[in-house]
């Protein structure tokens, strides 16, 4: 297919009258298809509803150890469940707290402590006259969301194939005191589904922070969110990668099963170093206390083990790579050759990054929302909600049927053509 930017004017006007008859077709279908944020489809849910069953009025509710979980007590999380989570995030036991039913609370909490309180007694950041965030991009919205709320400056980090750029991370972290933190999505990294390199995962180990309070927030979401069995990506440790290297309180891991069993309805956890986890009790127990037991114990009755995890996310996976793959399959047969985008394809997690022309995303999105796709809003993955390239596009392919994916992208596709094409004929 021949490059759009080699078109002639008369054939890219040929070509917008053709993308235009295409538009009026799909938009008398009247659709309604979403694909902006990302959800687990209802065949994915439907995997989890016997956890519902697993616990009934006549069940015992006594851990292993003998605590009853309907009472008060176990303000770190049954043991059981903190095991299923440690093996799951790849750590020990003896460094999790198991928390709530969102991983992105901890984080919030995690953040306005740091504000308000300090970092294991470090002068409590609101009281300092800059308080900078490093910013991988592009990343998770939400991460972002968090540090603008309470007005702490973000500064982007071009993400690459194996990582965040550490020439850039090391210059600001150990050469600048306001530089508090670091947004990390380490493995099938939202949106691009990129994972992070051992070099790289070692270069954060070995970091050198100004600012005594510096930390990394290491943000495990997909870390058994595998599409392909034979091609599993695999991460370094790096609570065991900063203990190593001696700086063993660095960093904080955290993870949920929000996309494991059901939204809204999971269990979360962080994982980081004793003596974290000794400042921070010091607040969550006056906080809480003890979070879901009954809910901590439904999950570990019915995944019961790592295993038990692993076979879940299997089931999953096969779910999920269908919807990938008509997504990935159409845009190259669309756009291949065209010059007019790039994108990736993830071997995991729940996303695909899109980057259009630059200039193009913002119209891309809006035609799409006009023809009935919902998509996420163009800079979403930027701080700020500015992507200073007006490129990147996050797809999310889990919510709809593999058969509406197929229609969403041909779509999706129909829209980056005449965006790119009315950009070149403006240009």
């Amino acid at each position: 297919m021949k490059p759009y930017v080699e078109m002639s004017r008369e054939e890219l006007l040929t070509l917008k009258s053709e993308l235009d008859g295409a538009c009026k077709i799909q938009e008398a279908k009247d659709i309604s298809l979403n694909m902006a944020r990302g959800k687990p489809g209802a065949s994915q849910l439907a995997l989890s509803m016997p956890m519902l069953d697993v616990i009934n009025g006549q069940s015992d509710m006594k851990t292993l150890l003998g605590n009853d979980t309907r009472n008060y007590g176990d303000w770190d999380g049954i043991g059981e469940c903190r095991q299923l989570l440690a093996d799951m995030m790849e750590v020990k036991k003896a460094n999790v707290v198991v928390c709530g039913n969102s991983s992105l609370n901890i984080m919030y909490d995690t953040v306005i402590r740091s504000m308000v309180k300090g970092v294991n007694g470090s002068t409590p950041w609101c009281r300092l006259d800059k308080v900078r965030f490093l910013c991988p991009v592009p990343g998770y919205d939400r991460h972002f969301k968090i540090t603008e709320t309470f007005g702490i400056e973000m500064i982007n980090i071009p993400l690459g194939e194996d990582g965040p750029d550490m020439d850039m991370v090391e210059e600001y972290v150990n050469n600048d005191a306001s530089v508090k933190g670091i947004w990390c999505v380490p493995k099938y990294s939202n949106p691009t589904g990129i994972s992070y390199s051992d070099e790289v995962v070692r270069r954060f180990a070995h970091l050198r922070p100004k600012a005594e309070d510096f930390r990394i927030f290491w943000d495990n979401a997909y870390c058994i969110h595998h599409l392909y069995e034979d091609d599993r990506h695999q991460i370094l440790n790096i609570l065991e990668e900063c203990e190593k290297a001696g700086n063993p309180d660095m960093v904080y891991i955290f993870a949920s099963m929000s996309k494991i069993s059901f939204p809204g309805s999971g269990v979360s956890a962080i994982a980081t170093s004793l003596k974290n986890m000794e400042y921070l009790k010091k607040f969550m127990t006056t906080q809480i206390i003890g979070h879901d037991k009954i809910n901590q114990l439904r999950h570990v009755r019915f995944f019961k083990n790592i295993d038990g995890l692993h076979t879940h996310m299997k089931k999953q996976a096969d779910l999920l790579r269908p919807k990938f793959e008509a997504v990935l399959d159409i845009l190259e047969k669309e756009l291949s050759g065209t010059g007019i985008g790039s994108w990736t394809k993830p071997k995991g997690g729940y996303f695909i990054s899109f980057d259009a022309m630059p200039g193009c995303a913002k119209a891309i999105v809006e035609k799409c929302e006009q023809l009935g796709l919902v998509l996420t809003g163009a800079g979403a993955t930027y701080p700020y909600g500015k992507d200073p390239q007006d490129s990147n596009i996050r797809i999310a392919p889990s919510f709809p049927t593999p058969e509406e994916m197929a229609e969403a992208t041909k779509i999706f596709v129909l829209c980056v053509k005449l965006a790119t094409v009315e950009k070149l004929l403006n240009s």
